[in-house]
């Protein structure tokens, strides 16, 4: 009967224990990952209630090893709390106690440290709890790194070829690449699109992730930009990171070729450098050739320029260019032409040329033009001042004035620098005509006095003058200037009598005549009335330059006579007489001073005799104004020293 009732008690008790543990529990949190940036720090909390307060609570920290096994790191109960030694996390790891349960602090975070960590919970007859967190790292990559291939792709390749390469190192967890041409993506299709990559694990552990673009290029893609974008995980968050876009080198053949004139701006005309620049659509540029139409001789040029020099007008016509396409089948498929025109200006024709004779009173029409490719311009020049404007200029009632020569200028407006020029020489014929417009002049002069008479004629062929002068005697040509169709003639006559002066001009074509009446006036009388034609100031000019020359020789004379004693000094008329005394002292020498002055001047000529000795009274020296042309003295004393 005892061990039913034993079984029966134990039963009992088993029973109870349940309903006490079914009681008892705790209430364990944790969150299921931490994320964190390495190199910094994570907090994993571990949370606990319990529904019975427990007499004692023990709380350990596991992590789980790359074998699957698990390693206690820390260790608290109510009396310690404690990091386990020789671990891995024994240096770095904290745990802070609070009234709702524990947080483990990891300090550096490492790639490593990327594992499950556990907080398990002992509250003995409270209850028992465990939980875990996996604690995730981060390391953001490097920029992307993108760089196209150098040798350029060709459009003619029958399959995706690689133009591009983009590189993003140490990041984690793993990075990933996308390609974008003109920042829209590609993805990659079957013979159009191919995306290599290249993943690597270094030893610190992060990831260098390559990828290489395989793409079939065509004509249009000469002017995209391809770039690659990295996306990455942080913690809570995806972010990008974009490279630069390039631009790749296509290759493609040339399809049309393009021909301009690149110099001179503008019109071109003879004598000027042209230079003509062709260049092809095509990559890389295929050698260009130039020729003139309907020839075949290559012209030289160099890298798709052709330079024509001092180009005249059969430089003229249509020019072409073509495309060496290495590929191409007929070259003549590619061209593109130009005409070029070259502008010219002949030398100027003038009407009539080099020289015309006119008759006084007759009119002209002179004409002056150039044969041009471009519209003319004319205008007229006479001693360099502009007479006219056009093609032709009219003469009118020709004049002595009309003659001398005319330039015209041809010029083109259009065309500066086309510029042409002649000349015509105009001669004028006619009778002789005065300058003056009196024929008859009247003159009165006293007798004895000079006139200067003066004819000035002008006419083609040139005048010839004669003189006839009646009634005085005394008359000479004195000046005569000719010019081509000039003559002056200038005479000078002495009036004697009342005297009629004619001046003949005569030539081929008449005669003309100036007369000068000149009526004498006796001496003692003074002229009424004087009209000379010839200024009289040249006469007095040379009188007084006579009058001069002949005072200078008058005054050597008398100097010469002065040097040799021919002339007697003193005043006419007058005579004074010095006395003279000898000193009562007997010298060696007697020094006698002769004192003279004059109005406005005064000299001392010391004088010295020979002889010391007292003379008589009869032996005095006595001193005698005489006439003197060459001193005026008031007195003349001796003084004995």
């Amino acid at each position: 009967m005892a061990l039913p009732n034993t079984s029966l008690l134990l039963f009992v008790l088993q029973m109870c224990a349940v309903a006490w543990q079914a009681w008892a529990l705790v209430d364990l949190k944790m969150e299921d990952t931490v994320e964190v940036y390495m190199d910094e720090s994570a907090e994993i909390p571990c949370l606990y209630t319990f529904t019975v307060k427990p007499s004692t609570v023990m709380v350990q920290w596991f992590v789980r090893e790359r074998e699957g096994n698990r390693v206690r790191i820390s260790y608290s109960d109510l009396t310690m709390q404690k990091v386990d030694e020789n671990t891995i996390y024994s240096d770095r790891i904290t745990v802070q106690s609070n009234s709702d349960g524990e947080t483990l602090t990891i300090q550096d975070v490492k790639l490593s440290d990327e594992r499950e960590f556990f907080c398990q919970v002992t509250g003995f007859a409270a209850g028992n709890g465990e939980a875990r967190t996996l604690l995730k790292v981060f390391d953001p990559p490097e920029p992307p790194v993108i760089e196209g291939v150098l040798s350029g792709v060709s459009v003619s390749s029958d399959s995706p070829a690689k133009i591009a390469s983009c590189e993003t190192r140490d990041g984690f967890p793993k990075p990933n690449i996308t390609w974008y041409r003109d920042h829209i993506p590609i993805h990659p299709a079957n013979g159009l699109v191919n995306v290599v990559t290249l993943v690597t694990r270094e030893s610190s552990g992060l990831y260098t992730v390559q990828s290489d673009l395989h793409y079939k290029v065509t004509k249009e893609d000469k002017d995209a930009h391809f770039s690659c974008e990295v996306s990455y995980f942080v913690p809570a968050a995806v972010r990008t990171s974009e490279s630069k876009g390039i631009n790749i080198t296509v290759h493609y053949p040339t399809t049309s070729v393009e021909i301009w004139k690149e110099s001179p701006e503008g019109l071109v005309k003879e004598g000027d450098t042209v230079e003509i620049r062709c260049q092809g659509d095509g990559n890389p540029p295929a050698p260009i050739i130039f020729n003139r139409e309907q020839s075949d001789v290559e012209l030289d040029s160099y890298h798709g320029l052709l330079v024509l020099k001092e180009v005249s007008r059969a430089d003229s016509g249509v020019y072409e260019c073509h495309s060496l396409e290495l590929d191409a089948v007929n070259h003549d498929e590619v061209v593109d032409t130009l005409q070029l025109t070259v502008h010219y200006l002949d030398p100027a024709v003038v009407m009539p040329k080099d020289s015309e004779i006119m008759l006084k009173g007759e009119s002209l029409i002179a004409t002056c033009n150039a044969l041009s490719s471009l519209e003319t311009s004319t205008v007229w020049f006479k001693d360099g001042i502009e007479v006219g404007r056009g093609h032709t200029m009219q003469l009118l009632d020709a004049t002595f004035d009309t003659a001398g020569q005319y330039d015209c200028e041809v010029t083109v407006p259009s065309l500066p620098g086309l510029l042409t020029s002649g000349s015509v020489h105009i001669i004028v014929q006619g009778p002789p005509q005065m300058k003056d417009a009196e024929r008859e002049i009247e003159l009165t002069e006293k007798v004895g006095g000079w006139l200067n008479l003066s004819c000035e004629v002008r006419g083609h062929p040139r005048p010839s003058i004669t003189w006839s002068i009646t009634g005085s005697q005394s008359w000479r040509e004195v000046a005569k200037r000719e010019t081509e169709e000039q003559i002056h003639s200038v005479v000078t006559l002495k009036v004697t009598t009342d005297t009629v002066a004619i001046c003949n001009s005569t030539n081929d074509f008449g005669i003309e005549t100036k007369t000068y009446n000149i009526r004498s006036i006796p001496f003692s009388q003074t002229p009424t009335a004087r009209k000379t034609s010839v200024d009289n100031s040249g006469v007095i000019i040379v009188v007084i330059i006579v009058s001069i020359l002949l005072l200078a020789i008058l005054g050597s004379v008398f100097y010469f006579l002065y040097k040799k004693g021919k002339l007697p000094c003193g005043r006419s008329g007058k005579q004074e007489i010095i006395n003279a005394y000898s000193t009562k002292e007997k010298t060696n020498k007697d020094d006698i001073v002769v004192e003279m002055k004059a109005k406005k001047t005064e000299e001392s000529v010391l004088l010295k005799g020979v002889n010391g000795e007292k003379k008589p009274l009869n032996d005095q020296h006595y001193a005698t104004t005489q006439p003197c042309f060459c001193c005026n003295f008031e007195h003349v004393s001796y003084n004995n020293v």
